[in-house]
Parts: structure tokens; sequence; C-alpha cells
């Protein structure tokens, strides 16, 4: 069977403009960046919702599927064959149904940490029916999660909570220690990444407004500027941060990688990838894939369907200026735009996954000169009983990358 150097995995939540209450499966996309040859599959999981966040364990050997619908789904990374699942809600209840275990960090092959309900929990792949409860997490809604260079510190963002209202808050838990720290920063920031050296971390801000003043579960994109905030995991304080100015396409973030030089998170409001340099966090690039007025007219399904769900958010005539600063964000776009990036090991490629245009792209880097682009299917063909003017949309969400084994060192000295 033909092999690929680079396999790139990104969760589905299927059609629709709310990702957190859709379908749950994966997109496998194996790629060659020396030929351009590509092969993908594409798996729906029944019985599960909301998919968001895949992983893989540190020996290539299983997959992750976090999901918003209380499940710990395991996959085959090669063939993404379902290998187990497990429902959450016999550890936990949450408070809120939107409160899964999205994301986990992995400790070892088979160890991982991960949140359900209040509390953070360690489970090994072994025995997922038995797992060791490590405390309060402290914040509303956690989500992304990470390890930091050390590996001593867990780091989590977190979400606005649909009752208790706006997050603004960042959890750390010391795996030495055993405790976790609440960090308090100006803006709700869901998703963050570490240093790759240091003890730090970043975390981009999620900014959002909610529907009627008070619903928090129906929310619209807000158009105000936008933060990164450099932490140091030790001492849990913010260190520096970058902010854009409201006109700057940098809304409502989805996955965040980095490079030696530069901080890089994608948007799914704005259809940007923002790359913030890190050694001054005062310059930025961006790479533009909005779809302008030709793309969005030839996507009418996709639109229609974003105009109606949002409608069904929150009444027009007393949220009209969520719909207006919605279309401020996304530059009067009906699409949504990338919710995956990933940046390859060795710092050449750069992926891409485009829920509203349904396609993966390839950049180069640190050129960001376009490789290769990829249309993906409509989902139509892996769902019969959905109508052919349904939105064909697959729902990209978060991705990981695996990466080839670097070079093993020859020779002597």
């Amino acid at each position: 069977m033909r092999t690929y150097p680079y396999a790139f995995h990104v969760a589905l939540d299927g059609n629709g403009l709310n990702g957190l209450e859709g379908r749950a499966g994966v997109c496998l996309l194996r790629y060659d960046p020396a030929t351009g040859d590509h092969a993908y599959k594409i798996q729906y999981f029944g019985g599960a919702s909301g998919g968001h966040a895949p992983n893989v364990d540190p020996r290539r050997q299983l997959g992750f599927l976090g999901t918003t619908g209380q499940h710990l789904l395991f996959y085959d990374p090669a063939t993404l064959d379902e290998v187990d699942r497990v429902s959450t809600l016999r550890f936990e209840v949450p408070d809120t149904s939107i409160k899964g275990s999205t994301h986990l960090v992995w400790l070892d092959g088979t160890d991982f940490i991960t949140c359900l309900g209040e509390n953070l929990f360690r489970f090994d792949t072994n025995r997922l029916t038995k797992p060791e409860k490590l405390g309060p997490h402290g914040l509303k809604v956690p989500h992304a999660m990470k390890r930091t260079a050390s590996g001593r510190y867990v780091v989590f963002g977190g979400m606005d909570h649909p009752t208790l209202g706006e997050a603004r808050e960042i959890g750390i838990f010391d795996t030495v220690t055993g405790t976790s720290r609440r960090i308090e920063v100006p803006a709700t920031c869901w998703h963050l990444v570490c240093h790759p050296v240091l003890d730090l971390f970043y975390a981009v801000s999620f900014r959002v407004h909610p529907a009627d003043g008070r619903d928090w579960q129906h929310w619209g994109m807000a158009w105000l500027r936008q933060y990164a905030f450099e932490i140091d995991a030790e001492e849990g304080r913010v260190l520096r941060h970058w902010v854009a100015d409201r006109d700057v396409p940098a809304h409502i973030n989805s996955d965040v990688t980095i490079s030696a030089g530069e901080l890089i998170f994608c948007t799914g409001g704005s259809h940007t990838v923002v790359l913030v340099d890190l050694d001054t966090m005062t310059r930025h690039r961006i790479i533009d894939e909005h779809p302008g007025a030709l793309e969005n007219l030839a996507r009418p399904r996709e639109s229609a369907a974003t105009a109606v769900e949002s409608l069904l958010r929150g009444n027009f005539f007393t949220n009209s200026h969520l719909y207006g600063e919605s279309l401020r964000v996304s530059r009067g776009s009906l699409l949504d735009g990338i919710y995956a990036c990933q940046l390859s090991a060795d710092e050449t490629l750069l992926f891409t996954a485009n829920r509203g245009q349904n396609h993966i792209t390839v950049y180069d880097y640190p050129s960001l000169t376009l490789r290769h682009r990829i249309s993906m299917p409509e989902l139509q063909e892996y769902d019969a009983g959905l109508a052919p003017w349904g939105d064909p949309r697959l729902g990209f969400h978060h991705s990981y990358l695996v990466s080839p084994d670097p070079p093993t060192p020859t020779g002597g000295p």
C-alpha cells in the first residue's frame, strides 16, 4: 500500500453553523509534498455528536476524537475505524451539554488528562473505565488543552458558560503538585499553544456577544479588538500581549500552532491565518482565504444554511447589532472560514482546512506560497438521506498533523 509522509487529521462536525451540536467524524488526508500525491478518507461515527478536536497518541497507534457530546471516542489512525468509546457521564455529569471532553493531553503512550464536568481526570487507555480524579479545574467551561515544554504544566483555555456568562479565564494544572490555578485575562480565550522550548504559552482571544444580552449559548461574533497573551506557566501571569484593532481580520480563531519565530492561528470568522512575530509581538502577516463575491455566489446552499441558522439563534429585531457585527467580521460573507491549521515538525509546510469552502490547502512555510489545494467531496456522498439541495459542508474543525520522523543521525563526529 502507498505510504505518505504526512497525515493530516481534521475533526468533522457536519454541516450547519453551530459545530457544537453537529455530527462527529474525522477526515484523514495523507500527503506527499515531493510529488503532490494525496489520498483521503472520511468517517462519521454513529451515536456521537459535536466532533471537535482530533489527537494521536505519541506512539501513533491510537487516535482520539474530542467531542462536546460527553464521549471519549478512539479510532485507528490508519483506517479511521472506531476502536473504543466510553460515556463520560458514568464518571461525572456536567452542568451544561456543551461541556465535553473536547481536548486532551497525552502524558505518555497510554495515559492522558482531560476534563469531565468540574474536574480534571487522568485516564489509562488500557483501563478506560477506571480513571483517577485529579481535582477541580476551576473554569466555567474548560476547552483547548496543551502541555508545556518541560511537561510539568497542563494549560487550558475556557469558553463562556451558557448561564454563568463570560469566562475571561485560563487554567494551569501543575502535574507535580497536583494543583490548579485560574488566571484572569481581559478577554475570553478558547484556544492556546505552548512555546516549543520554554514553559510559556500563548492564548488567543475569542470574543462574542450573547443573544439578547444574556444568552451565552446563542452568541454572535463580536466586532471587537483581539488579543494574544504570552503567559508564564510557572508564575501564572501575562508577560506580553499583542492586540489587533477590530479592522484586522483576526476574529473567531480555531487552531493555534507555533514556529520558532511566529505564533500562528486560523480564523473561522475572518477567513484568515494570522502569523504574529514572537520577537516583538508588534508585527503580523496574514494569509487571506476570504471567498469573495463570486465564491459566495457559487455556494448558495451553504450561504442559505448560514442565513437560516443565524436567524434561529436570536431574534433579528432585538439582536440586529449582532447580525451587523457578524457581517463586519466576515467581511460580508455568509460562508465560514478556516478552522484547521497545523505546521509541520520541520516548519516547511502549513496545512489548513477551510470549513465554508470545503477544501484543504498546503502552503510552503515561511514563504506562505500556495503549494496545493484539494477540494473535498460533499456531505451528500456520506449521507444518502441528505437532500441534494442541503448544506454540503463536511464540517472541518480542529486538526492534528502527524509529520514524518526526523532522520536518524549517521556517521561520526
